[in-house]
Order: structure tokens, then C-alpha cells, then sequence
């Protein structure tokens, strides 16, 4: 092989369509490595890896995009802790979202150069010899590694390839995932950040896509809720652990169902304190069923822009609501007395959940009383949900 032949094809001399397949399982390695390891495992603590996989991700990192553990870390805690704040290192909410979308890499590099930041939000990440003495100092030699890499092996296009690399993480995760993912979506949980499953296919960016069940559920190591919503950064965790190469944090008080109980006991008490978000989102959906059966009946009352409003509001998590919307609220929902009983029913629930100095036999209390008096008076969708409320145990 000639050195110009050498220049053109590479060592390979692959065609460009392999070329093009090669890069895109390089850039899924970089998302895997960047969704597995530097979020769920160190960022959230959701597993722990074994050395073997865990190094290779972090060389894998420092090799494709010179990101360093610590500090992306750093940002990443800081982003949950000030979420749509002036504080948040790249919130679509407050900077805009073509700021975030296409100067997402720059918002990075600024926060990265914070040395308070690093301090405060980058503990315990690897501090180990290699850490301190290679990825942390020398890190624009990895790309350029690479760069080099991916001339030896294929030519020209292999600049091309490499291009790709270096963009794939500052568009894909610095832009779309901090900026589509709290702008554009669907929500399944009303959580207080702006945060929106993007797509319910978590493929391209690892599973990322379901950024609105991750910030509602932040140490949760599986990011798919829904039956149609599709994970495959869980997929990677799961062959992980069947290897056992990595160990899954287990969530506390899972919701777990007793054919034959008919009263809530202190285990169901745990379980539906543990469990807020999972619990107001099934009420939610018996809110709107209720709501669909009354509508005929309400619009013969209400103007369609109450309609509209009322819809939105019985979306939204009650915690969420201002004083005024709830005021609103209740005047529409008193035209039907079905919604109005199952209105004020998850609003004293609502109170469960709130901080106090109760005793758990309190709180049992509390909560068997309610899931009486809603099967015995309330709507039928309400009498479903306290039912079901009543067996967790």
C-alpha cells in the first residue's frame, strides 16, 4: 500500500458506508458511557459498577470527549439542586432554549470553570493515581488520541469520522437533553422542574429521552415508567448485572399489593409516603376519567375557556397549584358535584403527604379514614383508587 493509498483508505480500508456504521456504534458507546456511568452511577448513586466496566467507561471518555468525572458530575448535581433557578448551569426556563440547545458545550465549559462549584457538588468521584495524573491533566490529548486513531485506520474519512465524535455529547446531551428535555414534551409526573420525556423511545441518547421520569425518580437506575416507554441504558444495566458487573441500588417501599386486605396497615402507610408521585399520578387519572363522564354536563354550564383551564388544572399536581388556580378550581368544579367530592378527596390527601411532626399511627389514621369515607360516598373512579390504596401493604 502506497502512502497515498495509506492516506485515502487507512490501514482498514473500509467503505464508507462501514465508515458511517462504526461511527455510530462509537457515538452509542460514548451515550452508554455517558448515561450508565456518569449519570446513574456516579452522579446518582442509582448503581455501583464493578472496576472492569467502570474504567473502561471513564477511559472510553477521556478518549471520545475529554470530559472529566468530577467536574461533570459537578454540573450535573448543580443542575438538580437549582433546577430553573439563575443558578442552574443550563436551564432552558431562565437562559432561553436556543441558548441551551446550540451553546449548550459553552454553558459546560463556564460552569466547569467555577472552582466553588467543583468543590461543592464534585464528591466522591475517582480521585485515584490515573484520575489525578492523566484524564484530569491531560485532557485534550484524549481526542487528539483519537484523532490520530481514527486517521491510521480510516484514511481521510477518518476526520470526518472523529468530527462526528467531538459533536455528538456537546449537541446531544449539553444541548438537547438539557434544553428539549426542559422544553418539549410530554410530561408523565407534574414534578416541580420543567424536565419533559422528550420521546417515550429512549434509543438515540440512551434513554435519556425520559428526562421527565428521571427528575421525578433522580436515583432510580431504570428511567422508563410508562409500558410504552423504552429504556435502553436499562437494557445495558440489566446485562451488567447478569454478568455481575453491576449492582442496582433497590428502590425503598416499592408498591406492592395484598389480594385480601381491605384496610390500610403501617406497611401501607410506608409504602404510599414512599410512593407520592407514582400515587398522584393514578389519582390524576381517575381525576380526568371522572372528568370526561361530567363534561357533557359541565359544558351546558361553563364557557369552553373554563373548560380548557379546568382540563389543565386537574393535570396538575395539586402541591403545584397557586392559591388563586386553586380558588378557581374549586368555584368550576362546585357546577358538578362528583368532581367537586373527588376535588377536595385529593386535596385532603395531598395533606399525607405534607411535612409534619405526626406519629405513623397518626398518619394510619388519617389514611384509613379517608379510604373509608371515599368508598362508601365517593364517585365511582374514586372508590377504584381508594380500594387499590387500601390493599398496598
Amino acid at each position: 500500500m502506497t502512502l497515498l493509498e495509506w492516506l485515502q483508505h487507512g490501514m482498514l480500508a473500509v467503505s464508507w458506508w462501514q465508515i458511517a456504521l462504526l461511527t455510530l456504534a462509537a457515538t452509542h458507546i460514548t451515550i452508554v458511557a455517558v448515561t450508565v456511568y456518569l449519570h446513574r452511577c456516579q452522579t446518582h448513586g442509582a448503581l455501583r459498577l464493578h472496576p472492569l466496566p467502570a474504567h473502561f467507561f471513564r477511559f472510553w471518555l477521556w478518549l471520545t470527549t475529554g470530559m472529566v468525572t468530577r467536574e461533570w458530575v459537578a454540573v450535573h448535581r448543580c443542575h438538580h439542586t437549582h433546577c430553573e433557578t439563575g443558578r442552574d448551569p443550563h436551564s432552558p426556563q431562565v437562559l432561553g432554549i436556543h441558548t441551551v440547545l446550540w451553546r449548550g458545550a459553552e454553558l459546560y465549559r463556564d460552569a466547569i470553570g467555577r472552582a466553588a462549584l467543583l468543590e461543592r457538588y464534585g464528591a466522591g468521584t475517582p480521585n485515584d493515581w490515573i484520575e489525578r495524573r492523566v484524564y484530569s491533566r491531560y485532557v485534550w490529548q484524549g481526542p487528539a488520541l483519537l484523532l490520530l486513531i481514527d486517521v491510521a485506520l480510516f484514511g481521510v474519512l477518518g476526520v470526518t469520522m472523529w468530527a462526528v465524535q467531538m459533536m455528538w455529547i456537546p449537541f446531544l446531551a449539553a444541548g438537547v437533553i438539557n434544553g428539549l428535555g426542559h422544553y418539549f414534551g410530554y410530561r408523565n409526573f407534574d414534578c416541580k422542574e420543567a424536565a419533559t420525556n422528550i420521546l417515550p423511545l429512549g434509543l438515540l441518547i440512551g434513554g435519556e429521552e425520559l428526562h421527565n421520569n428521571h427528575h421525578t425518580f433522580p436515583t432510580s437506575a431504570k428511567l422508563s415508567v410508562r409500558w410504552f416507554e423504552f429504556d435502553i441504558g436499562w437494557g445495558y444495566i440489566r446485562i451488567l448485572q447478569w454478568l455481575r458487573l453491576a449492582r442496582v441500588r433497590q428502590a425503598g417501599n416499592p408498591l406492592t399489593t395484598q389480594a385480601n386486605q381491605v384496610a390500610p396497615t403501617l406497611e401501607s402507610l410506608k409504602q404510599v409516603l414512599a410512593n407520592r408521585a407514582l400515587l398522584v399520578r393514578q389519582l390524576t387519572h381517575s381525576m380526568m376519567e371522572l372528568y370526561r363522564l361530567e363534561r357533557a354536563s359541565l359544558l351546558r354550564q361553563l364557557p369552553r375557556d373554563a373548560m380548557r383551564n379546568i382540563a389543565r388544572l386537574l393535570r396538575r399536581d395539586p402541591q403545584r397549584l397557586t392559591a388563586e388556580e386553586l380558588t378557581r378550581l374549586t368555584q368550576w368544579l362546585a357546577h358538578s358535584a362528583p368532581l367537586s367530592h373527588m376535588h377536595q378527596a385529593r386535596l385532603r390527601l395531598n395533606h399525607l403527604w405534607a411535612p409534619s411532626g405526626a406519629s405513623a399511627e397518626h398518619l394510619l389514621a388519617e389514611l384509613r379514614a379517608w379510604c373509608a369515607n371515599a368508598q362508601q360516598e365517593g364517585p365511582a373512579p374514586l372508590r377504584r383508587f381508594a380500594l387499590q390504596l387500601a390493599r398496598y401493604g
